[in-house]
C-alpha cells in the first residue's frame, strides 16, 4: 500500500521524528492524535524526563508512569541475564525499571508494587532455584498479602526433558492470580533454547503495559550484582558473536584420554579442546555447550521400526535435509519427555499411553531410560516422516562443567565426560553427546561449542576464603578448574576436596594431579570414598560426617561449600549430612541447622551444580 504525500506546508521535520519511532509507538501516536482532533483539544505538554547524568548507573525517571520491578530467581544465571535484557528493553521504551534478585528482595515491598515481571527457572523436578526458595515459600504461605493493585507477567525457564517443565514459573503465575493480581500477558514457558520465546514475551509485555510510552534518546536501568562473587555481569547477546548458542565455535580436539583403568565398569574421558582464535572467555564454574549428533545406530533403528524412508527430503526448523540426517543432527531422539508422549498418544489415540500420561508416577517410570525407538516399538503406528518430526523437539545442546582454568590453559577448554551406555528391555542404549565425544570424534576433528555462564557457581572473590568441594564421579570437573584457578591467582584460602567413585585402582580420576596438589599445598585436604573397595559401601557423605568438627569449623570461619554431580541421590545425601554436622557441632539441634543452611544459601556460600 502506497502512502499519499503530505499536504503543502506540512512540517516534514515532524514526519522525520515520527519515523524514528517503532511501529507500535507510531500506531499509538496515530490513535492519540486522532482522539485529540475529535475532541477539538490542543496537545498537552509532554511530561518532563529526567535524563541520567551517566548512562550506566542512573534510572530514567518518567513522572506519573508506574515503575516496573523485574524479579528474577536464577540457578545458573540465565534468569538473571533475561531479567537484565528485559529491563534494558523496557528502559529504552522510557519506563522506570529496577531489577531485583528474589534472594535479596524484601517481601514486604510486594504489596506496594504496581507492575511486576517475574522471571524464574525451575530446578530439577519442579523445585524453585535455591535463590528463590524463600520468596517462593513466603508467596505460597498465609503471610502473602492480597495483591489487587498489582499487574504481573511471568516467564519461566526450564527444560522439556524434565517431567515438571517450568513448574516454578507456573506456580508463581497461578499464585499471583490467586492473590488478586491481574495478568498482563500469558505466561511464557521457555525450553533450553529460550531466547526466541523470551523475546516474544518481552514484546508482548510492551504492547500490553497500561501506559503507552515514547522512546527517549537514552535510558538505563539499575544494575544487579552477585553477592560474594565476581561482579562481571553476563548479558544476553543481541548481536551474534562467535562462541554463542546461535553461532558456536568449531573447536579442535587436542587430546582425548580415558581416565578409568582397565577393568572399570565406568568409562570417563578427559578431552582438551582448542579455543585458539575464537576470543572465547570463560570462568571456573562455567559450562561448555556441545552440539552433538545422535547415535547412527539409533537412527537406523527408528527408520526400521517405523518403516520410514531415510532418503526423503523433509523440512525441520526451516532447514531442508534428508529425513535420516534430520534424525541424526536436528531432533531429540535419545530421551523422551511428556510433550513427545502426549503428541504421540493424541495422534494414535492410544488408551494405554493416555492412561500412563494421567499418572505422574507411571509417566516418570515410563520415561526413564526409554528413547524414541522404544516408544515406536511398544506402541507401533503407521505414520509419515513429517508426522513423526511434528512430535519431536529441536535437539538441545548438552552442557558439561568445564574442567580447566583459562588462566592455567590459555585458549583451551577441558572436559570430563562420562560415556552413557546402558541396557533397556534387552537392547543397548547410548547417550547422545557423551558417546558422540567418546566414539565418533577424535583428535584433530572439530566440535561445535559455546560457553554457558554459570553465574551462581563461582569461586569466592576473597582469595583468603576457604572452600570445601564435594564432587564424586564426573562431579570432579569444576573442582579441577577451581584449584587450578586458585593456584594461578595465588589464593591463600585452603582447598579441601571430597571425591568418590567405585574403586581406587580404576576410578580415581586425575589421581596424579590431586596428589601433586596435595604435595605442593594447593590442596589442603583430600578425602576419598571408594564405595566398592570394602564390604560396606562408603560414600562422600560418610567421609563428611567423619570430619564433622573440621567441616563446621571452616563454615564458622567463613568457608564456602560446593557440591557438583548427581542430583537424584548424592546431592540430597550430602546436604542431609551437612545438616547433621551443623546440628551436632553447634549443639543446637536440627531446627537451628536448617536455618543455618538456609543462611549459607542466602549468602551464596552453599552452592550446587547438580544434574
Amino acid at each position: 500500500m502506497s502512502l499519499s504525500p503530505p499536504p503543502i506546508g506540512f512540517d516534514t521535520d515532524l514526519l522525520q521524528k515520527i519515523a524514528e519511532h517503532n511501529s507500535l509507538q507510531q500506531m499509538w501516536l496515530s490513535g492519540y492524535l486522532y482522539g485529540i482532533a475529535q475532541q477539538g483539544a490542543s496537545i498537552p505538554p509532554a511530561p518532563k524526563t529526567v535524563l541520567p547524568p551517566t548512562a550506566d548507573t542512573t534510572l530514567v525517571t518518567v513522572p506519573e508512569r508506574p515503575s516496573i520491578t523485574v524479579l528474577f530467581g536464577s540457578h545458573t544465571g540465565n534468569s538473571k541475564k533475561l531479567a537484565n535484557q528485559t529491563a534494558q528493553r523496557l528502559g529504552t521504551a522510557g519506563w522506570q525499571v529496577k531489577v531485583e534478585d528474589m534472594n535479596d528482595y524484601p517481601t514486604k515491598n510486594l504489596k506496594n508494587e504496581q507492575i511486576v515481571l517475574l522471571i524464574s527457572s525451575t530446578q530439577g523436578e519442579g523445585e524453585p532455584p535455591v535463590a528463590a526458595e524463600e520468596f517462593y515459600k513466603w508467596l505460597n504461605s498465609p503471610r502473602a498479602p492480597r495483591l489487587e493493585q498489582l499487574q504481573f507477567a511471568v516467564c519461566g525457564l526450564g527444560d522439556r526433558s524434565y517431567l515438571q517443565f517450568c513448574q516454578t514459573g507456573k506456580d508463581f503465575d497461578a499464585r499471583l492470580e490467586a492473590l488478586g493480581a491481574k495478568r498482563l500477558v500469558a505466561r511464557a514457558d521457555c525450553d533450553v533454547d529460550y531466547e526466541d520465546t523470551a523475546n516474544e514475551w518481552i514484546e508482548a509485555v510492551l504492547v500490553h503495559l497500561p501506559v503507552p510510552v515514547a522512546a527517549p534518546r537514552a535510558a538505563s536501568v539499575t544494575p544487579t550484582a552477585l553477592s560474594g562473587n565476581r561482579t562481571a555481569e553476563p548479558q544476553l547477546e543481541t548481536i551474534a558473536t562467535i562462541g554463542t548458542r546461535k553461532q558456536p565455535f568449531e573447536a579442535t580436539i587436542l587430546e582425548k584420554t580415558q581416565l578409568n583403568g582397565r577393568g572399570s565398569e565406568k568409562e570417563t574421558w578427559h578431552l582438551e579442546l582448542s579455543l585458539e582464535g575464537s576470543g572465547i572467555q570463560y570462568e571456573a564454574g562455567d559450562a561448555l555447550g556441545i552440539y552433538a549428533q545422535n547415535p547412527p545406530s539409533l537412527v537406523k533403528e527408528i527408520l526400521y521400526t517405523a518403516m520410514l524412508d531415510g532418503n526423503k527430503q523433509v523440512v525441520f526448523n526451516g532447514k531442508t535435509n534428508t529425513f535420516r540426517d534430520t534424525l541424526l543432527q536436528d531432533v531429540e531422539i535419545t530421551t523422551l519427555n511428556r510433550e513427545v508422549v502426549e503428541n504421540y498418544a493424541n495422534w494414535t489415540n492410544n488408551a494405554k499411553l493416555k492412561a500412563i500420561l494421567s499418572d505422574n508416577d507411571q509417566l516418570r517410570s515410563f520415561l526413564y531410560g526409554r528413547n524414541l525407538a522404544d516408544l515406536i516399538r511398544e506402541f507401533p503406528a503407521a505414520m509419515s516422516e513429517n508426522t513423526l518430526l511434528s512430535f519431536l523437539r529441536k535437539m538441545p545442546p548438552r552442557l558439561y562443567s568445564i574442567a580447566s582454568s583459562l588462566l592455567a590453559h590459555p585458549e583451551e577448554v577441558h572436559l570430563t565426560v562420562g560415556a552413557v551406555r546402558y541396557q533397556h528391555n534387552g537392547r543397548p542404549h547410548l547417550g547422545a553427546a557423551s558417546t558422540f565425544l567418546a566414539d565418533r570424534v577424535g583428535v584433530g576433528e572439530t566440535v561445535s561449542v559455546f560457553v554457558e555462564q554459570n553465574a551462581y557457581f563461582k569461586l569466592p572473590t576473597d582469595d583468603k576464603a576457604d572452600i570445601i568441594m564435594v564432587g564424586p564421579g564426573t562431579g570432579i570437573a569444576p573442582f579441577r578448574a577451581f584449584v587450578e584457578e586458585r593456584v594461578e591467582r595465588g589464593a591463600s584460602g585452603r582447598n579441601w576436596l571430597f571425591f568418590g567413585n567405585p574403586h581406587f585402582e580404576t576410578d580415581f580420576l586425575y589421581q596424579t594431579e590431586w596428589l601433586n596438589h596435595l604435595k605442593r599445598g594447593s590442596l589442603d585436604r583430600l578425602d576419598v570414598a571408594f564405595s566398592r573397595d570394602q564390604q560396606e559401601k562408603v560414600y562422600v557423605q560418610h567421609r563428611l560426617l567423619e570430619r564433622s568438627k573440621l567441616v563446621f569449623d571452616r563454615l564458622e570461619n567463613g568457608g564456602y561449600f560446593y557440591i557438583c554431580g548427581d542430583k537424584n541421590r548424592m546431592a540430597h545425601d550430602v546436604q542431609s549430612a551437612l545438616v547433621q554436622i551443623i546440628a551436632t557441632e553447634s549443639g543446637k539441634g536440627s531446627d537451628f541447622a536448617l536455618d543455618y543452611l538456609k543462611d549459607l544459601k542466602k549468602q551464596r556460600r552453599f552452592l550446587e551444580d547438580i544434574y
